[in-house]
């Protein structure tokens, strides 16, 4: 991902500052403890797209693929 668009952007509910988290491709948002995704180097900045993260390891909002 670009440096250039990392530094212009912030949490889409809060308007917050985000860490980017290379190993797992996502940007953290601490202050809503959610985790937005990074596909193929574009940040997915949705809401719904978002996952929880608990104590810095995130999990997902919707648990649908556990259930197998």
């Amino acid at each position: 991902m670009d440096n250039r668009l990392f530094e212009i952007l912030v949490c889409p509910l809060c308007k917050g500052p985000l860490e980017l988290d290379k190993k797992a491709q996502e940007l953290i948002c601490h202050a809503d403890k959610l985790a937005y995704p990074i596909r193929d180097g574009i940040p997915v900045m949705l809401a719904d797209e978002a996952r929880q993260s608990v104590e810095g390891t995130p999990v997902p909002l919707n648990d649908d693929k556990s259930a197998s």
